[in-house]
């Protein structure tokens, strides 16, 4: 009996290909939309992960003032000094190294060719913060690092963009005002967890950068490594006591500086991104029920004009169950075809709009069966009424049903 209404459900379908599809169509809308949103979000916060995951683990990020820029608009907090980068190196139990780093912009010129990169003035404390590997050459020298030589490491947009994918080690290109020659290069690293590329980068002995570019001492940010074994959070704390001495705050003043976790950092974009993909998710599910609702409308309208086919199946025996079970199987194989239709279209999207953003495609297993499943549901709950006011007709009455 089964079998039959299937085939009896399909041929309906088929007599009516364009208002089948019509029909459809919120589900289809709805089933694409929500799994294509839930991918996206979810691949976009495996891409921050991942790009959290390369600043390394157990690192701690000091910088003035009370967040990422100046925070307010009161006067510029003080910069950190070497002093300070010794004072947590050597009193801070728990830190592994402690990476400075004086920041400035030039431009990168060689053999006629021109980038504008970020420069890093940084010690050989970095590659052991956050370690980063070399594809070509070599870090720095102790005696290098002390002497304050003009040597970079650079990373791989400004390989490319100068020396277009050859490899510069050993080669002399000129950077804002000064010659600088080429000891290493850097790994690919990809898109930042803020925004910008961190392969656009040219890494120097901190010397070189306070001396050439910045014209001071002063430090802007600290990476602080912390051992396994140690709390981060413990450390956080000894670190903002020490500083708070160290910058002379007193009493129930604010901090002028902050310390940021990268793991903390982690969980809180994870957070937005998952509570961004569920809000999108439930609006895109609204199309699911609109679609439902379009289900049981023209279900309506079928039962409608099939009332003396009803009237003739009723009359020559069959009973009220097998005509609710027809028209319940209609409508559920409508939904059906709607949402396999929209994982068709989602996966299609999917794979059209990750290249542009820069994030990994995965397919998601999970959420193609929870979208095909409530599609199902959808084809059950909003196909019943129709499909109960078909199997209530009375036989005589649908008979005499022009």
């Amino acid at each position: 009996m089964i079998g039959t209404t299937v085939v009896l459900a399909l041929r309906s379908i088929r007599r009516h290909i364009l208002r089948s599809f019509l029909t459809i169509l919120g589900i289809v809308i709805g089933v694409g939309a929500v799994v294509t949103m839930v991918t996206l979000g979810k691949a976009t916060t495996a891409a921050v992960q991942s790009q959290i995951a390369a600043l390394g683990t157990n690192i701690l990020q000091v910088r003035p003032g009370q967040g990422f820029g100046r925070g307010g608009g009161g006067p510029q907090p003080p910069n950190f000094k070497p002093e300070d980068v010794e004072a947590i190196a050597n009193q801070i139990a728990g830190v592994t190294a402690v990476a400075p780093q004086a920041q400035s912009t030039a431009t990168a010129i060689y053999e006629g060719a021109n980038w504008s990169t970020t420069i890093n003035g940084t010690t050989s404390a970095y590659f052991q913060v956050q370690p980063w590997p070399l594809v070509s050459g070599r870090s720095w020298t102790p005696a290098e690092e002390a002497a304050g030589k003009a040597v970079c490491i650079i990373g791989n947009t400004v390989r490319t963009n100068l020396w277009h994918g050859a490899d510069p080690v050993g080669n002399r290109f000129r950077i804002g005002s000064i010659s600088c020659d080429v000891i290493g290069v850097l790994s690919t690293r990809g898109q930042a967890g803020f925004g910008g590329d961190q392969d656009d980068v040219v890494i120097m002995p901190i010397k070189t950068v306070q001396r050439r570019f910045t014209g001071s001492r002063d430090i802007r940010l600290m990476l602080v490594g912390v051992d396994q074994a140690f709390s981060t959070a413990a450390v956080q704390s000894s670190i903002s006591d020490l500083l708070r001495e160290r910058r002379s705050i007193t009493g129930g003043k604010e901090d002028d500086f902050n310390i940021f976790d990268t793991k903390q950092i982690s969980d809180t974009l994870t957070g937005t991104t998952t509570l961004l993909t569920r809000i999108v998710a439930a609006v895109a599910a609204i199309s699911l029920v609109v679609g439902g609702i379009g289900i049981m409308n023209i279900m309506l309208v079928s039962v409608t004009e099939r009332t003396r086919e009803i009237g003739i199946r009723l009359a020559i025996g069959a009973v009220a169950r097998e005509v609710l079970l027809q028209f319940l199987v209609e409508a559920v194989a409508l939904s059906c075809l709607g949402g396999v239709i929209g994982l068709v279209i989602a996966q299609g999207t999917i794979a059209a709009i990750t290249p542009l953003m820069q994030v990994p495609w995965t397919f998601d297993l999970q959420i193609n069966l929870i979208a095909f499943a409530i599609s199902a549901v959808i084809g059950v709950v909003f196909g019943y009424f129709p499909a109960r006011r078909a199997a209530a007709l009375n036989p005589i009455d649908a008979l005499r049903h022009e």
